[in-house]
């Protein structure tokens, strides 16, 4: 049947929402098999007064095709409500049977979102280069000349004098970070083991800002190198883990809880403007972590820059984290509710395994903390 084929979880609903018949993809949907699901209803399947119901109601009305976006979808088979388009319509004229077809917004969201992360890049990489050019000069000039009134001072004006070079040293660090987003080069990239990098972030997260924090590293062996720059990947992963470490903060009582996690994702392809073919990015590196997750608010704007929520943030951290896995050819993503926030990096793999440009290709290291 054509309607098995499509990727997309399909429904067929007859007279009383009787459920005909529905698609692998719907069996993955909600997690039940299709002969189970022509036991059921669809009121069974759908929570009471989810949009979903109203939407075949209308199409049993009307007798026409009915296009709905980001209507949010709650069942019991759910841990919690997806965001879904909803595509239905009549099979047939004056057909009493209902086709209903499903999409999932996140992919929909990843492709909208990397582009945007990129033009942010862009925007702060031109704004960055003025600040380097007529901000940092003159405050060099500034701190000694600060420095030069100093020596003339009284103790109590000595200390305002200290205040200005503190000050103007606080202004040229931010420059600093902001000078990032303006080198515009391209990377110098080799086969990178995930692994090495991530159980690098993970030594380094141990021993500072992560002490106390329960780190568990679920990892599939198996997984090819990606094609990129260590150190640059390092710094991106060893941002998410620190916002993770913070997030947690002490408010877990022993019980905080990092998990690193890579997989094989062979079915993720992209269509990105710009590009001839279809993009593959198989390889996925999730950070997960129990701590309050992102207000509702901030979800949209996640990675713009100087957007955060500490109190003594500057907001560059994730902005900088989506220039590095943008300049790698991936993209990254953001799922948060309470007690779950997950940031979701897909990636390239390597064209050429059997060629490493530098050095011998080591295969990446096993499970080792399942259980820890």
């Amino acid at each position: 049947m054509l309607l098995g084929a499509l990727p997309h979880p399909i429904l067929v609903i007859g007279e009383d929402n009787q459920i005909v018949y529905g698609n692998a993809a719907a069996e993955l949907f909600l997690s039940t098999s299709s002969t189970m699901m022509t036991r059921l209803k669809l009121d069974d399947v759908i929570a009471f007064g989810c949009p979903l119901l109203a939407l075949v109601d209308q199409v049993r009305e009307s007798g026409s095709t009915v296009n709905e976006y980001e209507v949010e979808m709650a069942s019991p088979k759910f841990a919690t409500p997806k965001l879904v388009d909803v595509y239905a319509g009549p099979m047939n004229e004056g057909h009493p049977l209902i086709v209903i077809m499903l999409q999932q917004r996140s992919m929909a969201h990843m492709i909208e979102r990397q582009l945007t992360h990129r033009a942010a890049a862009r925007s702060v990489s031109g704004m960055a280069a003025v600040l380097a050019h007529e901000i940092k000069n003159p405050l060099s000039g500034i701190k000694g000349a600060a420095q030069l009134l100093e020596q003339n001072l009284s103790d109590e004006d000595r200390a305002l004098s200290q205040l200005i070079c503190s000050e103007t040293e606080r202004i040229r660090n931010l420059v600093n970070r902001m000078e990032v987003f303006g080198d515009e080069r391209p990377l110098a990239k080799e086969p990178v083991n995930i692994h090495d990098v991530l159980n690098h972030v993970r030594r380094l997260s141990e021993s500072g800002f992560a002490r106390g924090v329960r780190i568990v590293e679920d990892y599939d062996p198996s997984l090819p190198p990606i094609p990129g720059n260590r150190d640059k990947l390092v710094q991106a992963f060893l941002n998410l883990v620190k916002n993770a470490a913070e997030a947690i903060g002490d408010n877990k009582d022993g019980h905080g809880r990092i998990v690193m996690q890579t997989s094989f994702r062979p079915g993720v392809r992209l269509s990105v403007p710009g590009a001839e073919a279809r993009i593959t990015l198989p390889l996925m590196i999730q950070i997960e972590d129990n701590g309050s997750g992102v207000p509702d608010h901030l979800k949209p704007h996640l990675f713009d820059p100087f957007v955060t929520t500490k109190h003594n943030g500057t907001g560059l951290g994730l902005a900088l984290v989506a220039k590095i896995i943008g300049d790698h050819g991936g993209i990254i993503e953001c799922d948060s509710e309470a007690n779950r926030t997950v940031f979701r990096v897909l990636l390239p793999m390597q064209d050429h395994v059997s060629k490493p440009t530098t050095g011998p290709f080591r295969r990446p290291v096993p499970v080792n903390d399942r259980n820890r």
